[in-house]
């Protein structure tokens, strides 16, 4: 997979930008706040329908436009395909496929496929469970798209489900929610514990690769004991925990059991790494689970496109080695950079300089 051109509208600091972009690695360079992060944003965007830095669409919105539009031609199994998607801020988003309108956003899910990295991804080791549980839903939907639905209907029902804990409503009224809650959330629950038994021996193979001298591995945490990866066991353990918690529920207003309550738990060595970790090997494990998520879907069948976000700087020599083997494994690498110098001298890359609002491509 790649992109072979992508056009902006009104997206962040461009008015108009229109790239062709080559296979292989290809960075943009540029001072902070002079607008490369913003092309990244754009594919991760097209490929989640979200942000990884804003969690609303209006700061994706040049000043004064009323929406926004990403254009891109993916090539992908021998075929092109063109995928637009208009950003608005007070309603929906409206997409085609081929000049032809979808009926959901959704539907183009699945076209452009991406594995990003940034510094923000400390996060993942450092930061609260939201963070966890919104990497492995993102990975959920680059592997199979299908399930964008679940996890959307999940949180609605969550928060429908939470409106009427607030209110003290009657048993009757939360019984068609608590159906609904215990059947996505078994379906969900299942499907991130097969994620991560998946993912595992990926993020142990490449936290290695780093040198480093414990073993890392990854399990999911949840408030309901003995969850697995099949669906009927959670749903009967899910129903039984409902019940147990149902006046705690009632007394706090809030729905205490369920997937949006879980977490991926890290593990490094003999103790868990938020809180045991150092710097350095935060970095490491952070590393291992993207580049662990791009070598999963690789390994699927999946040609993702690689993002690097003004990461080379903030890392060591080895830590930079195991970011330039796996560009060397992906069709597309995009990557952005402050210095020119914190790229590695040995990668080889098309090079496109940026100032605010201009793209200007330089020599390979």
């Amino acid at each position: 997979m790649r992109i072979n051109k992508l056009a902006l509208t009104n997206f962040r600091s461009y008015p108009l930008l229109e790239l062709e972009l080559p296979s292989g690695v290809t960075t943009f360079i540029g001072d902070n706040g002079s607008g490369k992060t913003n092309i990244a944003e754009a594919l991760i965007y097209l490929s989640f329908l979200s942000s990884h830095r804003v969690s609303s669409n209006t700061p994706l919105i040049t000043l004064g436009a009323s929406q926004a539009i990403i254009r891109a031609e993916i090539e992908r199994d021998e075929r092109t395909l063109q995928v637009d998607l208009e950003i608005n801020a007070g309603k929906a988003n409206r997409a085609q496929i081929n000049s032809n309108p979808t009926r959901s956003q959704r539907e183009i899910l699945g076209a452009c496929q991406v594995v990003y990295f940034s510094p923000e991804d400390l996060d993942l080791v450092r930061g609260e469970p939201g963070i966890r549980r919104d990497f492995l839903d993102r990975l959920l939907i680059t592997r199979s798209p299908r399930l964008a639905g679940v996890i959307s209907d999940y949180e609605r029902v969550v928060k429908q489900r939470n409106a009427l804990l607030k209110t003290r409503a009657s048993t009757n009224a939360l019984v068609p929610w608590n159906e609904q809650l215990i059947k996505l959330g078994a379906q969900l629950t299942a499907e991130r514990i097969a994620l991560i038994e998946a993912l595992n021996p990926w993020v142990a193979k490449n936290y290695a690769n780093l040198n480093e001298v414990k073993l890392a591995s990854i399990s999911y945490k949840s408030g309901t004991e003995g969850v697995s990866n099949n669906i009927e066991h959670n749903i009967s353990l899910l129903s039984q925990r409902l019940e147990e918690v149902a006046y705690q529920e009632i007394e706090r207003g809030v729905s205490l059991i369920g997937p949006h309550r879980d977490d991926l738990h890290l593990q490094l060595g003999d103790f868990p790494a938020k809180g045991y970790a150092s710097h350095g090997e935060s970095w490491s494990i952070a590393i291992s689970l993207r580049i662990g998520s791009f070598n999963l879907l690789k390994s699927e069948g999946a040609e993702p496109i690689l993002i690097l976000d003004d990461v080379f700087a903030e890392l060591d020599t080895s830590r930079r080695a195991q970011l330039m083997s796996a560009t060397t494994i992906a069709e597309q690498t995009i990557i952005t950079a402050a210095v020119e110098n914190d790229l590695p001298p040995e990668l080889l890359t098309h090079r496109f300089y940026v100032t605010p609002g201009l793209v200007r491509k330089g020599k390979s």
